[in-house]
C-alpha cells in the first residue's frame, strides 16, 4: 500500500510472511528479511523501519530463534533501515517475515498495476527460484541449483535487480 503524505513524500506499507523455505535459520531469517524489503524497493522506495511477524513451536531451541531475528536485523541493517520490534505468537508451524513501513516521491512510485508490452520490469530475484526450492523438496534439484537461488533471494536490491522487458503482444 502507499499513503501519500504530501506532495513531496509518500509512505509505502508491506508484509510478506511464510515458513521456512531454507534448513539455515539465519539464512530463513534474511531471505523473509530480504524478500519484504525489496517489495519496497520494487514500488522505487526506501525501506525505513519493519517490524518482525513471527509463529514459532515452543520447542524450536532459542538459538534457532536468535539467528533468524539477528539475520532479519542485519539485512534490515544493510538496506538501510531499523528492525524496530514486532510480534511473535506460538503456533505448530513456524512462519516468519516483516512488515515493512518505507518512504518514496509521489511521483517516483513503480507501481506493478498497468504493465504494457514494451514496458521494463525489474527483477528483485532471479526468475525460478520457486521451482528450484520446490524440486529441493522433492529431491530432484541439480546440484548447485539451491545454493545459486539462496544467494539470489539473499540480494537487496536497492537500485534494483536485472531488467526483463515485456516483448508480448
Amino acid at each position: 500500500a502507499v499513503y501519500k503524505l504530501d506532495d513531496e513524500r509518500a509512505l509505502i506499507f508491506t508484509l510478506d510472511f511464510f515458513p521456512p523455505i531454507v534448513d539455515d535459520p539465519a539464512d530463513y531469517g534474511a531471505i523473509a528479511a530480504t524478500n519484504a524489503l525489496n517489495d519496497v524497493f520494487a514500488m522505487g522506495g526506501t525501506p525505513l523501519l519493519a517490524l518482525s511477524i513471527a509463529a514459532f513451536p515452543e520447542s524450536l531451541p532459542t538459538e534457532m530463534l536468535g539467528s533468524i531475528f539477528a539475520a532479519a536485523d542485519a539485512q534490515v541493517r544493510a538496506a538501510g533501515g531499523l528492525l524496530a520490534g514486532g510480534h511473535t505468537i506460538r503456533d505448530d508451524e513456524p512462519k516468519y517475515g516483516l512488515a515493512v513501513v518505507g518512504t518514496v516521491h509521489p511521483d517516483r512510485i513503480w507501481p506493478k498495476a498497468g504493465a504494457r508490452p514494451g514496458d521494463v520490469l525489474f527483477l528483485t530475484k532471479r526468475l525460478g527460484t520457486g521451482i528450484v526450492l520446490q524440486a529441493e523438496r522433492d529431491k530432484v534439484s541439480p546440484a548447485g541449483a539451491l545454493e545459486a537461488a539462496i544467494e539470489s533471494m539473499l540480494e537487496l536490491n536497492r537500485a534494483v535487480g536485472t531488467a526483463l522487458v515485456i516483448v508480448t503482444h
